[in-house]
């Protein structure tokens, strides 16, 4: 019998798009078309595409030592691990290998905490409407989308759902088992929903009052890409664990759990593990993203593009009111709000007819996650191409007129 099904399994509908290299926020097919970049692998390729630094420093751990498991010592893991604390609320790092690991081993760490301390019933996590937690049996619960959910039997239990920004609601949630919080400063998947500052100030003050651990999923709004190395600064809080992956790696696989020492205490050896993670290569790329991001005036400049582009954009919602709703999000982290009768699949669509990559994301928004190290003159490109996108998607006059 033939075979139908292709070879690489079709758990993605991909553009018929592939590319051959890139050089910072530009990548081009092996036919030559050109495309500004302005998805960055979904916020992950952080310093965009063929960075100087961060494939050198590559190429060179490539050429010594890729991989020896977790049971040596990692220097490139220890050296990263103190860097990550030196500049963050944390006392703790564990190294893994994607968001959706990191987002497992924070709410390990956070039910944990709470066995150790005296109650193991509170293990239960609040979560939020609209939230994206990744694709394991876990995080697809505390996801909690029916569609994603679909066909993998019963959810796993622990995950209470409330609507996004609803303090009442998360009060109201609270009970004798509820051991945490679980919130993306921003819902990148959910429709690049920022969450209120104020909100997020109530939730650390909630987890005071009630015993609670503040987790953050920053997979997509860390390292950078909020204009602060971590989104939760804008707010001035603190959380007692955190996820990280996306951006932290370059492009190369790496996630992490930041935590307080209170917190991390608990995660002693066999509690949790990886095969992969905190290896020597991932972690010399790891490093590498630091050198740059943390070099003095980046994050100033990072803040800075974004202002512009949203500045932009929001020139861009007025010229074109048939298409665009709205600008939201943070940062190199903005969606646009697409009115009802606009697809934002069929604009994404658009945007590559047009040479510019963007990336769908719920509530029919349009995503915008370019690579940190753009510059002005890719932002007014970039704005110049969804003007033309935006004309692509505007209904003539003949359809106004017969709906």
């Amino acid at each position: 019998m033939d075979r139908v099904i292709p070879a690489l399994m079709p758990t993605y509908n991909r553009a018929d798009l592939a590319f051959e290299r890139g050089e910072g926020a530009w990548l081009w097919t092996a036919d030559g078309r050109r495309f500004l970049d302005f998805g960055a692998g979904i916020a992950t390729s952080s310093l965009g595409h063929g960075h100087p630094h961060l494939t050198k420093v590559i190429a060179e751990q490539a050429a010594k030592v890729m991989h020896v498991s977790n049971l040596y010592r990692v220097p490139q893991a220890e050296e990263l691990a103190a860097r990550h604390v030196a500049a963050s609320f944390a006392d703790s790092v564990f190294f893994c290998n994607s968001g959706a690991e990191a987002n497992e081993g924070m709410v390990k760490a956070v039910r944990k905490y709470h066995a150790e301390t005296g109650h193991p019933e509170r293990f239960h996590m609040i979560c939020f409407e609209g939230a994206f937690h990744g694709r394991t049996l876990a995080m697809l619960s505390a996801t909690g989308n029916e569609k994603y959910l679909a066909g993998f039997g019963p959810p796993v239990q622990g995950f209470d759902h409330v609507p996004f920004g609803n303090m009442n609601a998360v009060r109201d949630a609270i009970g004798p088992q509820t051991a945490g919080i679980m919130i993306e400063p921003v819902q990148g998947e959910g429709g690049v929903r920022p969450a209120d500052l104020r909100f997020l100030r109530e939730l650390r003050a909630v987890c005071d009052e009630f015993g609670l651990l503040l987790a953050l999923d920053e997979v997509q709004t860390g390292m950078g890409r909020s204009g602060k190395l971590w989104a939760h600064q804008w707010a001035g809080i603190e959380p007692d664990v955190m996820s990280s992956a996306k951006g932290i790696g370059g492009g190369f696989p790496l996630g992490a759990i930041l935590a307080k020492e209170k917190v991390a205490q608990y995660l002693k050896p066999g509690t949790h593990g990886t095969t992969y993670g905190g290896g020597p290569l991932a972690c010399a790329a790891g490093n590498a993203v630091l050198d740059v991001v943390l070099a003095p005036g980046f994050l100033e400049q990072v803040d800075g593009v974004a202002r512009l582009l949203w500045r932009g954009l929001l020139d861009l919602a007025q010229k074109h009111p048939k298409v665009i709703e709205g600008v939201q999000g943070a940062g190199l982290l903005l969606g646009l709000k697409l009115r009802p009768e606009v697809n934002n699949g069929e604009m994404q669509a658009a945007a590559v007819a047009e040479g510019l990559l963007t990336v769908a994301a719920g509530m029919n928004v349009l995503r915008l996650a370019p690579p940190l190290i753009i510059t002005e003159a890719e932002v007014a490109e970039a704005l110049r191409l969804l003007d033309r996108t935006c004309l692509r998607m505007t209904p003539s006059a003949a359809q106004a007129a017969a709906q």
